[in-house]
């Protein structure tokens, strides 16, 4: 077991009102959709047209350069309706609710045991799980044939209102330890599983290459970039993967009984609710759905993710486990120390450093020298420092308590790209 890297971080003031007393709620939304992520492009070739009957888990659509890929259906239903971009990006795949279209079984024979890392990689590919894989640098889907470096599993998320992944993984510790076990095939190095303090995530602490990673409870320390650089930093020509825990024990149900989960655990928060709710949900649900009748009269904003770093959206992301609901008034990140005095400067509002900017960042790296390498756009700095293992939403934190303008985070992002170019 390894101890913590660091141990800084914020407790946010994030306000949210209290979870409704039913707790954890079964709510399947009468629409859901597969869309790209935030910055995801995916050129896609279609396994089905609109209005075709879906079951659960069948192939919808298929990645062009690489069709062993597939996109799956979130729920049985019928397609309402099909958006593709110039050059056949994905845009959004609808489905309405409809029971009948019962559940796909995807065919396992050759991967049951989990021990065949070809046959588990086929499996995962064809059953939509792929994507539930993230490789760094970059933040994409891991190529078809990557091997990675390490591979860290999430079983912790600080973000304000995440659900705790521990309470997802209740009743799926067998499944769990069984995706654990296979997921170890992918790579030649170790396997990180990240949990809070405290928390007892099932897993096979013999096997030499697992490494139990515990964190506190301020955020950042529950994202995965901070870990990932704490521990086994990303590099151009050695990948690292991340992947949530509750996605680990998807696998391990799909490698015993041919079935994808149907559910997975959301958070419903955010300041223009009446309450809270914890909700298990197909992926791709509907945001109205989930919020219907909690939400307070006047004019709000749905982000998929979380008040730091989610985006305003229709439908859950493919990565995300939480909703946030906010009156639109109130724009986020502007409710901290610097707002009111730099909402009226005359220029692009300055990076100040300070106390929190440090404790932003973890304390897992320099802030300082990282700010200024990704004010002044210096690759090389950031890089050194580490900026192959993060993503937009490891600064997110940084964005909320500096205010300023550009965003670290885009500033991030540029830097990624360049250097993704460079590479390509």
């Amino acid at each position: 077991m390894l101890g913590q890297e660091f141990r800084a971080g914020l407790s946010l003031p994030i306000k949210t009102p209290p979870r409704t007393k039913a707790g954890i709620i079964d709510l399947i939304t009468e629409e859901a959709a597969i869309t790209a992520a935030p910055g995801e492009e995916l050129r896609v070739e279609m396994a089905v047209s609109e209005g075709a009957l879906v079951a659960q888990g069948a192939p919808l659509a298929r990645l062009r350069g690489h069709p062993q890929i597939a996109f799956v259906a979130p729920m049985a239903g019928r397609v309402a309706s099909i958006t593709l971009r110039p050059g056949h990006r994905l845009g959004e795949i609808v489905l309405f609710r409809e029971a009948d279209g019962g559940r796909f079984r995807h065919d396992t024979a050759a991967a049951s045991s989990g021990r065949d890392e070809v046959a588990v990689r086929a499996l995962m590919q064809q059953a939509g799980l792929w994507r539930a894989l993230r490789s760094r640098p970059f933040g994409h889907m891991p190529r078809a044939d990557e091997k990675p470096a390490a591979i860290f599993v999430m079983a912790v998320d600080t973000r304000p209102h995440a659900p705790d992944p521990s309470e997802a993984l209740k009743g799926k510790e067998e499944a769990f330890a069984r995706g654990l076990d296979a997921l170890t095939g992918f790579t030649e190095g170790p396997v990180f599983v990240c949990q809070s303090r405290g928390a007892n995530v099932p897993s096979d602490a013999s096997n030499g290459r697992l490494r139990i990673v515990t964190t506190g409870e301020r955020h950042p320390q529950g994202l995965a970039g901070f870990q990932i650089h704490a521990h086994f930093p990303a590099e151009l020509k050695a990948p690292v993967w991340d992947i949530h825990a509750e996605e680990v024990a998807a696998l391990g149900a799909l490698l015993a009984s041919g079935h994808l989960p149907e559910t997975r655990l959301v958070s419903i928060a955010g300041a223009a609710l009446s309450e809270s709710r914890l909700v298990r949900c197909q992926p791709g649900a509907d945001l109205r759905g989930l919020s219907y009748g909690a939400v307070r009269p006047g004019n709000h904003i749905l982000l998929s993710g979380s008040a730091l770093d989610g985006h305003e959206a229709r439908w859950l992301a493919p990565r995300d486990r939480q909703s946030t609901v906010l009156p639109r008034h109130g724009q986020r990140r502007r409710g901290h120390w610097f707002g009111a005095a730099l909402s009226r400067a005359a220029r692009p509002l300055p990076i100040i450093p300070t106390a929190a900017l440090e404790q932003a960042f973890g304390a897992a790296l320099p802030a300082a020298a990282m700010t200024r390498a990704l004010a002044s756009g210096d690759d090389e700095t950031a890089v050194r420092l580490g900026a192959l293992s993060l993503l937009e939403e490891d600064l997110a934190l940084a964005d909320y308590v500096t205010a300023a303008e550009p965003r670290l985070s885009t500033m991030l992002q540029g830097i990624l790209a360049r250097i993704a170019a460079e590479e390509g």
